[in-house]
């Protein structure tokens, strides 16, 4: 992924820095959903499964095979109504990703395992898998570090928080703890909340983990609000991002390509 608008390196120290192109999506199973209406004529498909998702979770695994990191939300790990399908495994081998990790946060087996997950290009170290706090559980955050060769290592998170703003802010309190001191960070995800309420977010704003701003995500058919995000500590820089158009599921996937300081 390039960026048309992008000027020639000019020195060495650009030179050296490395792009690290990552991507989010709440993949909702694996379902496409083209208005509301599908939302009642596709449950079944949240307790049964169906060989249109499959079909789906193909076109989502060739978006993804563009990427370095890719950060999966509403998976599934592996029930009933994926036929035992790990989504998240197999989004990594049709995508060629060789590194996958996959956290539940809601474990309703036989039925269905909610669940984070992360596809990589390169090797995932430290995994943490958090449990946020809120007043309904079974919200999380999966954590883990890449280290492109020559560079630096950098922390990203991907996480999928409540739809009550109370229960939002202590979650977002929470994530801001996850922000090393030694490193940098991207922190990935359907927050389910504007731009202006991270912007606001005094924890957010002391460390500096900053949004990239971009076109509304959902719902995909007719975008009209931006609940997925990108955000990044200062020390690495936006080359690029965007909202990917290409409607998977009742979300649009963010894109961004992010500059790394040389290690």
């Amino acid at each position: 992924m390039t960026n048309p608008d992008s000027q020639p390196a000019g020195d060495g120290e650009t030179k050296r820095e490395a792009r690290l192109r990552v991507l989010t999506l709440n993949i909702q199973v694996g379902m496409q959903t083209a208005h509301y209406g599908h939302y009642v004529t596709g449950a079944w498909r949240h307790v049964l499964p169906s060989r249109k998702v499959l079909g789906n979770l193909d076109r989502i695994a060739e978006l993804a095979s563009h990427f370095d990191v890719v950060a999966l939300q509403e998976a599934d790990a592996g029930s009933l109504r994926t036929a035992q399908l790990n989504q998240v495994e197999y989004l990594a081998r049709k995508a060629g990703l060789a590194h996958w990790q996959v956290a539940v946060n809601r474990n309703l087996r036989p039925f269905a395992q909610h669940c984070l997950g992360f596809l990589s290009r390169l090797p995932l170290h430290e995994v943490e898998h958090h449990a946020l706090p809120g007043r309904v559980p079974g919200r999380g955050a999966l954590a883990a570090t890449v280290t492109p060769p020559g560079h630096g290592a950098v922390r990203v998170v991907v996480a999928h928080l409540a739809l009550s703003r109370s229960s939002r802010k202590r979650q977002l309190d929470y994530l801001a703890d996850l922000v090393p001191r030694d490193r940098d960070l991207i922190l990935l995800g359907d927050l389910n909340c504007e731009l202006a309420e991270l912007l606001t977010h005094p924890p957010l704003a002391a460390i500096g983990l900053q949004p990239v701003s971009g076109a509304p995500t959902f719902p995909s058919w007719k975008p009209q609000r931006r609940l997925d995000h990108v955000l990044a500590t200062p020390g690495l820089r936006v080359a690029h991002s965007h909202v990917v158009p290409t409607p998977l599921s009742d979300h649009l996937a963010v894109a961004a390509e992010l500059l790394l300081p040389p290690a």
